[in-house]
């Protein structure tokens, strides 16, 4: 399998969609109530060990990221009308690029960026190759692909279940899919951007005898991005929990419902 310019880097079907800036939704996915108090460890412990991987292959980068409290203008959700940038039209390895060179096109192609650092493409060596290729900074490649593979390691795959390729066992499907809720820009000028990106996400085994059920997460990746060769690229990056709402109560999809889900419906490319 080899990415094209017309094939997305999981699934296909991929449509364009606004990103505004608020909460265009009416309302956030809940998190799903589960009675079994070892369903809720063995979830808690698989959220720690990914976090723990994302921080140790950005670790080491030399970079810092200041919050938005530390500024004295605090930055307000952007308005959902039109912007009148152009949204992009090409991919690279399934993932968007060719973004504007405006702060539009920053939150936008940070938007996409966290899809695809969150992705289950992440997990799987030849994939991981090809969306640090496209998402990062020349300069920063070599190094990074070092620290992911030690991060994503056989042992810490094996501890979720999966295979030395990120392949789920036959009769399960590991799923990984994150849904950006808003952006906000923290800092803007015309060779770097720092855009925070609150997300939303899916990931687990969806099988019958699963030991690590789908879930749901709420977090906010810091992107760091820097202007080079005609686009916007990620310098470093950084992650944290939440915000998150309160759980809701709704009823659990069963196994095979999540699987196909996953497979039947595509992902979105995001552009403001």
């Amino acid at each position: 399998m080899s990415p094209t310019d017309e094939q997305g880097y999981t699934e296909t079907g991929q449509t364009r969609t606004r990103l505004p800036g608020g909460d265009p939704y009416g309302g956030a996915p809940r998190r799903t109530a589960r009675s079994s108090s070892r369903s809720l460890v063995t979830v808690v412990g698989v959220v720690v060990l990914l976090i723990a991987a994302i921080a140790f292959a950005n670790r080491g980068d030399g970079s810092s990221t200041k919050s938005a409290s530390d500024k004295g203008d605090q930055p307000k959700a952007a308005p959902t009308a039109a912007s009148g940038t152009k949204p992009v039209e090409t991919r690279t390895a399934g993932i968007p690029s060719g973004f504007a060179h405006a702060d539009q096109g920053a939150q936008s192609a940070a938007a996409n960026y966290a899809v695809a650092l969150v992705s289950a493409d992440i997990l799987k060596p030849f994939w991981r190759g090809e969306v640090v290729k496209q998402a990062f900074v020349a300069d920063k490649q070599a190094g990074l692909t070092d620290k992911f593979n030690k991060a994503y390691s056989k042992k810490f795959l094996s501890s979720i279940g999966l295979d030395a390729n990120g392949n789920a066992p036959a009769g399960h499907t590991y799923v990984s899919r994150t849904a950006p809720i808003g952006t906000k820009l923290t800092n803007y000028s015309d060779s770097t951007a720092t855009v925070e990106v609150w997300c939303t996400g899916v990931f687990g085994t969806a099988g019958d005898d699963s030991t690590n059920p789908v879930t749901s997460d709420w977090f906010t990746m810091t992107l760091q991005l820097r202007w080079e060769n005609g686009d916007w690229k990620v310098d470093s990056f950084s992650q944290k929990d939440g915000p998150a709402p309160v759980p809701g109560d709704d009823k659990a999809s069963s196994a095979d419902q999540m699987a196909k889900a996953v497979e039947e419906y595509g992902g979105f490319t995001y552009a403001r």
